[in-house]
């Protein structure tokens, strides 16, 4: 019903329409087609534009635009009585009950502090979005004879890590004695061989907006959502903004829209997906309508589901079982890349990594999409199961199959397996099976080290650049060929010992021969080539020079199985000059703290538009409910009687638990 209704009523959006129609038609569809829609995909909206005094929409002028290292800043307009007062009071073109968002060099319309649905925690995501797609631009603009100017970007510059000082800005671009493209395309203007930019699910319009003001060689950004209202807000953006000649608005389905936009000649170049909660039903179009070396940039905030609290869901989603361990995070962008890689292989289509990031509450991978028959065959030899004992923690990847290359002949073939027997032999323990995941590499190296160079070259551009440079450089240094790692932290407790310190094990593993690395997921991770008996084996050695009190073990428990056992190796924890890694060398910002209370994701948008006002009520309500015991018996009437719902209460009034489930439903609608 709800894409028939879509279908009968398209409400596209674009520059061409005068302000007081996309009011009028805003008005038009504010009842269930908004609601429902909102509903059934459970993104993101806003709340109409309050118009009480006027019913047209005031002629809106274009801000002056903040500089690019401006950090987030809201501007209230002052409460007003009077229509009188309020044209006095209020910005130009400021709706009472309006707010400014400003966020790089955007100034985003909202209707209402308490109601809008904005995320500063996500600036990061944004920043690095128009980081990469800036690069991506880039590369693909000079294959088609344009080059591309960055405001404030001088000579372009590496950030080499290897080096001990932090002078290591070197040139690196450099003519070759290659022509200059004739074309510049420089930020807010339309470039005709530029790139076609989809934001699927815009809400306010605010990342697209940024695209088409910081992001240059840009032919036209669209920036759909199936709510009219945010529809209508997204259009009042662009025209505030100044940018309706590059970004056009758009109030259909998703997915609908991307099937119809699948031949070659009508897909878009880079399509940004950044969903509330999962992007699973999505993928399908996504990998069709994108165009050939076309950029995919989507945003996964479920994971709970992707981190192994629900490997049920997740399989039902993405096609993967997850596991619950400490490698969680690696794997739930191993997860989502495997689920991409499926749906393209049904299209002959494979993907290429450029950027795979954990961060905060969510996790962001940018993929190429590329056609090839040949190459999509070596899909099975890039997927693996996992391994792991819920004893001691290891774990081993079984390929799904094998590839031989013998000379200009490929070879392929089922994988032989398992890697594991019946329990695990450093434990004695049994194993979970999870997976399919991607075991290929997760990053493209040159290119992020482009994207690093271009941040670090102009860090007033951004105004999360300091934590975008720590995040890459960590990034580059990763062993891109050893998939998932261990946590230092997890091994001591297994062994209920004291942690060694980290630049201590690093420099063991070195030692003993193996390769090892820091990993952007985990603070404590380690990524490692070493076998699990190796690593058990440096262990070990630690609890001899720190030994526990092996009488209080349990015979039955991992740490007693894997003390039994003499180590085979003699492990030196002498500290290695090189085990200590240039991005913690230099400080850069890694692991950034919590900067305030409640960081993180916050509530869904409701059906009508808007966010909860009374979230943080609702969440102090439901914390430490088992901790706290219950004294009153008057304080059960706040719980909903199940058994009343089901219909087999006979207490009636007497019951100590609530049979109001009108007042149920309306909390939990909230």
């Amino acid at each position: 019903m709800l894409v028939r209704t879509a279908r009968l009523f398209p409400f596209i959006i674009s520059h061409h329409l005068h302000p007081l129609c996309t009011h009028l038609a805003t008005q038009t569809f504010r009842g269930s087609l908004g609601r429902a829609a909102a509903a059934s995909r459970g993104l993101r909206t806003m709340e109409p534009l309050k118009t009480a005094q006027d019913p047209e929409f005031p002629t809106i002028k274009p801000p002056p635009h903040t500089p690019a290292d401006s950090s987030d800043k809201v501007e209230t307009p002052a409460p007003t009585h009077t229509a009188a007062e309020t044209e006095k009071t209020l910005p130009e073109g400021l709706l009472p009950g309006e707010t400014v968002v400003k966020e790089g060099k955007a100034s985003i319309l909202f209707p209402s502090a308490n109601e809008v649905f904005y995320n500063p925690v996500q600036e990061f995501n944004r920043d690095l979005t128009c980081a990469v797609i800036t690069e991506y631009a880039r590369d693909v603009m000079a294959q088609r004879g344009v080059k591309v100017e960055v405001p404030g970007e001088k000579e372009r510059v590496v950030v080499s890590l290897s080096e001990e000082t932090n002078e290591a800005e070197v040139p690196t671009e450099q003519n070759n004695g290659a022509e200059e493209p004739a074309i510049t395309a420089t930020v807010g203007e339309k470039c005709e061989r530029g790139l076609r930019v989809l934001e699927g699910l815009a809400a306010s319009g605010l990342r697209s907006v940024r695209f088409a003001l910081e992001v240059p060689g840009l032919q036209n950004v669209t920036a759909n959502d199936f709510s009219t209202k945010a529809a209508a807000l997204i259009a009042r953006n662009a025209q505030y903004n100044g940018v309706s000649h590059l970004l056009q608005a758009s109030c259909r389905d998703a997915s609908m829209l991307m099937y119809e936009m699948r031949g070659k000649k009508e897909r878009y170049d880079v399509i940004d997906l950044d969903p509330y909660g999962s992007p699973s039903v999505f993928l399908d179009a996504a990998v069709q309508a994108v165009s050939e070396g076309g950029l995919l940039c989507i945003t996964c905030t479920d994971m709970a589901v992707m981190a192994g609290n629900s490997g049920e869901t997740c399989y039902s989603k993405y096609g993967s079982v997850s596991v619950k361990a400490k490698y969680c995070h690696e794997m739930a962008l191993r997860i989502i890349l495997h689920s991409v890689d499926q749906r393209a292989a049904v299209y002959q289509r494979y993907i290429q990594p450029l950027l795979s990031v954990s961060v905060d509450f969510y996790i962001r991978v940018f993929v190429r999409v590329f056609t090839g028959q040949a190459k999509v065959k070596n899909s099975a030899s890039k997927q693996a199961l996992v391994y792991n004992c819920v004893g001691c923690g290891t774990f081993h990847l079984q390929r799904m199959g094998t590839r031989r290359v013998d000379g200009k002949h490929v070879k392929y073939s089922a994988a032989v397996g398992p890697p594991v027997g019946p329990e695990c032999k450093h434990c004695g323990q049994r194993h979970q099976l999870g997976g399919p995941m991607w075991a290929g590499p997760l990053h493209d190296l040159p290119f992020v080290q482009k994207v690093l160079s271009a941040v670090s070259g102009n860090p007033s551009r951004f105004g999360t650049s300091k934590r975008i440079e720590g995040m890459l450089s960590m990034v580059t240094e990763e062993l891109e060929d050893v998939p998932l790692y261990y946590s230092v932290g997890s091994l001591s407790s297994t062994m209920h010992c004291t942690t060694p310190p980290l630049l201590q094990f690093r420099s063991a593993l070195l030692h003993a021969g193996y390769r090892v690395s820091l990993s952007h997921a985990c603070q404590s991770a380690i990524k490692t080539d070493a076998p699990p008996a190796a690593i058990w084996d440096i262990m070990r050695c630690w609890e001899k020079l720190n030994p526990v009190k092996r009488e209080k073990l349990s015979q039955t428990s991992p740490a007693f199985k894997i003390l039994s056992t003499e180590p085979s190796l003699e492990a030196c924890f002498t500290v290695r000059e090189d085990a200590n890694p240039q991005s913690r060398k230099r400080h850069l910002t890694r692991f950034q703290e919590n900067p305030q209370a409640f960081w993180g994701p916050k509530a869904r948008a409701k059906a009508g538009g808007g966010v909860s006002s009374d979230l943080q009520d609702k969440r102090k309500k439901c914390q430490n409910k088992r901790t706290n015991p219950i004294t009153d018996l008057s304080q059960l009437k706040e719980f909903p009687c199940k058994r009343f719902r089901r219909g087999t209460c006979d207490h009636g009034d007497k019951c100590c638990y609530s049979h109001d489930l009108e007042k149920t439903n309306e909390e939990k609608m909230e």
